[in-house]
Order: C-alpha cells, then structure tokens, then sequence
C-alpha cells in the first residue's frame, strides 16, 4: 500500500514545506495538489517548490485536465517537472470539474480526454506529435524519454473504462470498499476490453482522514461528501438513479440534495450539506482511533486499492502525519516484509 497526501491551493507556502517534508519523514511516498487555478493558487508553482524540499516523494496535479491550458504548454510543464524532478512526476487527470465549471464552462468529452492522455504522453517521451487544429506537427527537443504515469478521475461506467483503456491507473474520490471494488472493477474491465494487461494497474482511494474522536473527524469531512455528490449528480443525470450500471450505494444518498456551490468547492462552509448524514461520511472517509484507520485501510486494500491518499484539510494536518507515520504507516511496511519470500527465508 502506497500513501499520499493532497493540498488545496490555501496552504501558505512555509507551511507546504514543513509539511511535505514531515509527511516523507513519515512514509508517504506522494504529493498531490488541486488543480483548479481560480479558487486556489497555480499549483504546479506550489509543486515545484515542495519538490526542493524533498528526495524520494512523488509530486502531481489531483486533477488536471484537457482544457485549462494548450496541450503542448500542459505537456512542456508536466516534463520539465518530471527533469526537474529527477523523475517524481506524475499526473491525476479528468475531463474538468471545479477548473472549469467555476468559470462556467463545461468539463471536455471522454474521447478528449483521451486524444490529451496520448498527446501529453507523446511529448514527454520526445515524440513527435500532430494534434487539433496545428497545422505543423510538435516536437520538444530536450525530452529524454520519460514515461509520464497517468491516474484518471472517474466514476460513471464510461469514464471508467476509458480509465483502463488509457489510464496506468484510477482515482476514485471515496474510501468505501465496496464501493472501491465496484468502481475498480470497471476500469480494469475497461482496459481488458481494450486488450491491455493490467495486473500492475493501480487504483487510489481518494478521501479526508483525521485521527481522534469520531466525532470531530465526522464535523471535519462532512463537505467531503457533498463533493463527491455532486459528480454522483452527474451520473445519475446521465444514467437514471435505478441504472444497473451504477450501485445503488452511491448513488441513493444524494436523493436530498439541492445543489453545489462552485465558489465553495471542496469547502466546509459550502452551503449545501445538509443531505450528508453520520453514516455517510463514516463510510466515505476515514475517522477514529490509528487502529480504526489500520483496518478501513486493509479493508481497502482488499478491494484492490494500492493507494490511500488523504485529502489533508480538514484541520490537525500535523497531528493527522504523525500518526500515521507513527502507527499507521509501520503496520502495512510490517505486513509487506512479514509477507516477503526473502524475509520469510532468511
């Protein structure tokens, strides 16, 4: 199991750093931030910086997408981090949400999406590429050849089968494992249909923890839900709520909701909570006591996760990194090496 951690564009830049490199110190391997340039602050700038103040980490936008920037500008970004880096670059990737729509424009199609996977990828491996309306084909002189890791954000069954037909993993915002494993299964479906092999795809489960009282950690997260209500709002425009090509378990909680304010995206004072119960942001996130996270998280690694990665601001950031660094982190390496051939035979 691989830990990450995700900023939003508020965290002042001291504090960034101070994180960052506790969260190594700790075990957690990536970094990721929101990519949605007018409620937060550009957070490739904020990457690049963090990635100095770090060795091993792994650094990336939670997610991009195919229409905030010109794909040949996104993809000499996503390079030269990836140089600058010595190679701790990867990208989470969706058709646009929050980016976009607090703008009022529409998130891009799936086959879009798509079309920027390759050409991205394309680029930074050194390629030369004709792509749109450019009349002359692109190449970057200075690339060397890297192989950019894509992640797609996906939920609704086309999305995530485009996620297996292109994506070297998934993201899926929720830390429900049944849920998980459903939505896990469909985009390596996906990307069986399409005929790749996929025994090393990765799947992240995406959500808020807070270690303490149950309590507190539930009145921390509860806008954690009302977000990923309103990409189940969505689906469910687009499929029906009985579809049997979606569960009934993400779908039925948001048959109260009202609405999604842009402006308070990913926000506790978003006003549109109130459809949120207990129960829902219990099973959507991650709460209570280490040893309570330590078995959520092995039930998520069950269900196929290989990644947990915390969407850290809900408050107690640093308190949220030393525990897990502490307690949480340590059982699943002790796993890994009680479960080692060599180990077992030394």
């Amino acid at each position: 199991m691989e830990f990450g951690i995700c900023f939003k564009g508020f965290v002042e830049p001291d504090r960034a750093r101070a994180l960052v490199r506790q969260a190594e110190n700790a075990g957690f391997t990536y970094c990721w931030f929101y990519d949605s340039h007018i409620l937060w602050r550009e957070s490739f700038v904020a990457m690049a910086m963090c990635m100095e103040h770090t060795k091993k980490m792994r650094f990336g936008p939670l997610v991009t997408n195919p229409n905030s920037r010109e794909w040949s500008v996104a993809a000499s970004l996503f390079g030269s981090l990836a140089k600058q880096s010595n190679g701790r670059f990867d990208i989470g990737l969706g058709r646009g949400d929050s980016a976009v729509r607090v703008m009022g424009k529409k998130p891009s199609t799936i086959k879009r999406m798509e079309e920027f996977t390759h050409v991205v990828k394309d680029l930074i491996r050194g390629e030369e590429v004709q792509y749109g309306e450019c009349p002359e084909p692109v190449k970057f002189p200075w690339a060397n050849g890297y192989e950019l890791p894509v992640w797609i954000g996906a939920y609704g069954p086309k999305a995530l089968a485009s996620a297996g037909k292109v994506g070297d993993g998934v993201v899926l915002q929720i830390a429900e494992p049944k849920i998980i494993k459903w939505l896990a299964d469909q985009a390596k479906a996906g990307g069986e249909a399409a005929g790749r092999d996929m025994s090393n795809y990765r799947v992240m489960a995406a959500a808020p923890a807070h270690t303490g009282s149950i309590e507190e950690g539930i009145e921390k997260t509860k806008w954690f839900p009302a977000m990923v209500g309103n990409h189940v709002a969505d689906i469910v425009e687009k499929y029906g709520s009985d579809s049997d090509q979606v569960p009934s378990s993400l779908t039925s909680y948001i048959e109260n909701r009202k609405g999604y304010d842009y402006s308070k995206h990913g926000q506790s004072d978003n006003p549109y909570l109130d459809f949120i119960t207990e129960d829902i942001v219990k099973s959507f996130c991650v709460l209570g006591t280490p040893d309570e996270h330590i078995a959520k998280i092995r039930d998520l690694e069950a269900a196929g996760t290989t990644q947990f990665n915390i969407y850290l601001d809900s408050g107690d950031e640093e308190k949220i990194i030393a525990d897990y660094g502490d307690k949480i982190i340590p059982a699943f390496r002790e796993q890994a090496g009680a479960s080692s051939p060599m180990l077992a035979a030394s």
